[in-house]
């Protein structure tokens, strides 16, 4: 299953034992995209990301790396045309790229923002939802 995968998802991947974690390192049947942006997000909350993770930074810079094995980093260029289109169904102006990205790769969005279910357009699944499709 294809999915584009929103950066509060990414959060959760540095918690050694969260089922986000474990979704994405051992379910092969999840092909993961995310925007190039959500690397630079990642980084920018660092800091909370450790300390809510209760992980230090060196561990920090190795599961961002273990990440981008599972997780596919596209860049803005290979999903733009789509952002006028995103523009017009996203319910939050801070997730239009994760709906361009849908968009082009004609998939879901995995996110537990519930904002992001109030249009039609593009599924959205929570984590819980995708755990329910496996079980």
């Amino acid at each position: 299953m294809r999915l584009v995968i929103d950066t509060n998802i990414l959060f959760s991947f540095f918690r050694k034992d969260s089922t986000t974690r474990n979704l994405i390192s051992r379910f092969e049947i999840f092909e993961l995209f995310a925007p190039s942006f959500c690397i630079e997000e990642l980084l920018k909350y660092k800091q909370l990301i450790c300390k809510k993770a209760g992980i230090s930074e060196e561990t920090f810079k190795k599961v961002l790396e273990e990440l981008t094995i599972f997780v596919k980093i596209v860049p803005l260029n290979e999903y733009s045309k789509f952002l006028p289109k995103a523009k017009s169904i996203c319910p939050d102006p801070d997730d239009i790229d994760f709906f361009a990205l849908a968009l082009k790769l004609n998939c879901p969005i995995w996110s537990n923002d519930t904002k992001l279910k109030k249009q039609s357009a593009i599924k959205v699944f929570s984590t819980r939802e995708l755990m329910k499709l496996l079980l």
